[in-house]
This record gives structure tokens, C-alpha cells and sequence, in this order.
């Protein structure tokens, strides 16, 4: 019998993380399955990327008041996994539904309203739901157990932080990927490990939060010690798994352009489908011409708490993306290559 994956909740084959809840809704988490026993683990773990990736940090970041105090509910005991799947449970505690109120008719251009609507007839729409960044909760919940597997088994360290935000390019000759500590990443709150270049980015995302727009830039992930041998021809090459949860994240297209250049407005054509103006997808909280349910153009300022760029907040986000890539990778590698010795003379063992 064949089994086929309908749902695009779930990443993984042996480690497999399933994502539940909306921005707006009881809460937010994952389900971790085929986790290794015997793995020290425990929620104060969880919540140091979790502290990384919430909202309300400072100034440059979503005003939005969650704590995301995160909860164990099973698969651990006495400080240790037991193999059976885990659950971690975040609350949502700081909802705004009412500030989403014409959202429920008018759709947000270049957000994932219409593309809710379009797909399944219905949407969460306070908050945007699924597509809502609080969604990676879960992932970075799941992220912090695969690093620290990876830690223990190899020595494999993942550490990211922001190479550029907007126009401001960090040079690469002033990181050093082999020294880099997770101190000097998190000295500032844009998380770029170069004090004069932090500063500049700041005063970027600055620039564009009082006027209401948004900024992009770019993250860079650095993994150390990775095992050879990871991966496998010819779809699940280790570069082509990195890239496909890389793209899975919310706003990953890095562009220099700011959210009211990037953004896409909906109208209606003359044979009354939806369809925009331009093919761009940023985003933007100013006015904007859109159309609602109705089919009708409108205009619509988007209400709501939002990032003037979320590249900062993205940095645990991608730390844990690609330790969920490694650690699925890892268990792949010894359920096919090591289940009988290695070969001394051509394989390293892991």
C-alpha cells in the first residue's frame, strides 16, 4: 500500500515534526515523532529559542506581548525522551481578533488571504492563521531538540544570524564562521554580530517603522561539524531539503525593495476573477487598494501588530529548520549506511 502525504503540516521521515494552531486561536505547538530515547531534554531548553524568536522584543519587532511559555505535555520523563511522540503546547495570550475585523472580508495584498480563500473556501482570519509567523513556534520548539541531538551524537553546532537588512550588507570578512559565538550574534537586537553594521541596520528598519513600511534582508546560517555522507540522490540531495524548508518559512523571498515596493494589489478583471496587479509579494500596513469577498475594489488599511522587518526574529527560525534538515538526515543515514559496519577505508563513522 502506498501512503500518500495530503497535509503540508508535517516535515520528515524518521524525525517527523507536525505544526498545529493559528495566530489567534487556544494556542500554537508541534507534535514530535521518532525522536531517539534517552535524550536529555527539557522545556527550559525549548524556551531559549523560543525567547529568541517571540514578539515584543524591542522596538524593531512586533509589538505584539506574548511570553510563549512553553509546555511539555508527553514524551519526556525524569528529564528524558522516551521515544514515544512529544507534545509542546505554546498559549496564545495577547489575541487581537477585533483589529482583523475587515480582514474577514477584504483580502491583504500580498498576504496568504486570498490564497486561504482560493484554496479551501474558508480561513482563521484573525491574525492570518496558519500563514501567521507564530505557526514557527512549533518548528523552533522541535528545532532546539534536534540541536541539541545533533550536539551530542556529532558536535554539530548551527548557528545564524542577519548578513543584511535592506540595503545594508554586513562583509563577509567580518564574520569569522569558525569562531562565531551565539553571544556575539545576540549583543544587539537585530542580531548581527558586528556592532558598527548592527547599528546601521537598526537605523534602517528605523527608517521605515515611523512611516508604516517594512524592510527585508537576509539571514546566514552557518552549521559546524556536520557529518559527511548526509543526504541522498536524487531529490533528497542535503542542499534540496535545505532549500525546501528554507522556502516553507513565512516572507522568505529577501529582496531590497521595501514592503510598498514589493507589494502586490488585487483588483478584479473584466471577467470578475481576482488577480493582481503586479507579481512582487511584499508586504505593507499604509492603504491600499485591494478587493474584498465580493469581488468589489476597496481600499484597506491593514490594522494589527506586524514586523517593520522580521529578519531579526527569523534568525531561530532558520537555526531550526536546518537542524530539523540534519537530524532527519542523520537517523536516514544510519537506518540505510549503518546498519552494518561501515567501511573504514572510505566512510568516517558518525
Amino acid at each position: 500500500m502506498t501512503a500518500v502525504k495530503a497535509s503540508g503540516s508535517t516535515y520528515g521521515n524518521f524525525f517527523r515534526v507536525t505544526t498545529y494552531g493559528e495566530s489567534h486561536g487556544g494556542g500554537v505547538g508541534c507534535v514530535i515523532d521518532g525522536c531517539p530515547p534517552r535524550v536529555p531534554i527539557s522545556e527550559a531548553d525549548m524556551q531559549i529559542d523560543l525567547d529568541r524568536r517571540r514578539p515584543g522584543q524591542s522596538r524593531i519587532t512586533t509589538p505584539r506581548k506574548e511570553t510563549d511559555t512553553c509546555k511539555i505535555y508527553s514524551g519526556v520523563a525524569d528529564g528524558l525522551t522516551t521515544g514515544s511522540p512529544i507534545h509542546v503546547n505554546v498559549p496564545n495570550t495577547d489575541q487581537r481578533g477585533h483589529d482583523y475585523k475587515e480582514m474577514s472580508v477584504a483580502y491583504r495584498p500580498s498576504h496568504a488571504d486570498a490564497t486561504y480563500d482560493m484554496k479551501y473556501g474558508a480561513r482563521s482570519v484573525q491574525g492570518g492563521g496558519r500563514s501567521s509567523a507564530r505557526e514557527t513556534i512549533g518548528r523552533v520548539a522541535a528545532g532546539a531538540l534536534a540541536k541539541k541531538i545533533l550536539k551530542l551524537k556529532c558536535g554539530t553546532e548551527i548557528l545564524a544570524y542577519v548578513s543584511q537588512v535592506h540595503k545594508v550588507i554586513l562583509p563577509e570578512d567580518l564574520v569569522d564562521p569558525e569562531t562565531l559565538t551565539l553571544e556575539q550574534v545576540e549583543s544587539n537586537i537585530v542580531r548581527c554580530p558586528d556592532p558598527e553594521y548592527a547599528e546601521k541596520m537598526i537605523a534602517a528598519i528605523d527608517a521605515v517603522r515611523v512611516k508604516g513600511d517594512s524592510v527585508g534582508g537576509v539571514v546566514t546560517c552557518i552549521a559546524r561539524n556536520v557529518p559527511r555522507g548526509l543526504g541522498s540522490p536524487v531529490f533528497d540531495k542535503l542542499e534540496a531539503e535545505l532549500a525546501k524548508v528554507m522556502m516553507s518559512l513565512p516572507a522568505t523571498k529577501g529582496t531590497f525593495l521595501t514592503g510598498s515596493e514589493h507589494n502586490d494589489e488585487f483588483y478584479t478583471d473584466k471577467s470578475g476573477r481576482i488577480r493582481t496587479r503586479t507579481n512582487r509579494s511584499g508586504g505593507i500596513q499604509k492603504k491600499q487598494n485591494t478587493v474584498n469577498r465580493d469581488k468589489k475594489e476597496i481600499e484597506l488599511i491593514a490594522r494589527g501588530r506586524h514586523d517593520p522587518c522580521v529578519v531579526p526574529r527569523a534568525v531561530p527560525m532558520v537555526e531550526a529548520m536546518v537542524a530539523l534538515v540534519l537530524v532527519d538526515q542523520l537517523l536516514a543515514q544510519y537506518a540505510q549506511c549503518e546498519l552494518f559496519p561501515i567501511n573504514p577505508s572510505l566512510q568516517e563513522p558518525l
